[in-house]
């Protein structure tokens, strides 16, 4: 039963990492942008490093649920 719910909980924050991920993307775009005022530059570049950490943050946890899962924890 731990294995099943950890394997779920894998796919719920590869899924949310995978997310934050292109969120960040598309940050840093509009942060590299010399079309667009200068405060919304700002505003996406500390959004992209936000989004980073988010994005680490469960991709580590995905690491753990799996190996959670593969180990029946």
């Amino acid at each position: 039963m731990n294995s099943l719910r950890s394997a779920g909980n894998w796919l719920s924050n590869k899924t949310k990492g995978g997310a934050y991920s292109a969120s960040k993307e598309t940050n840093k775009q509009v942060a590299k942008d010399p079309n667009v005022r200068t405060s919304t530059r700002i505003r996406a570049a500390g959004d992209a490093m936000k989004d980073k950490v988010h994005e680490q943050n469960h991709n580590r946890q995905a690491d753990v649920n799996k190996r959670a899962a593969k180990h029946n924890y």
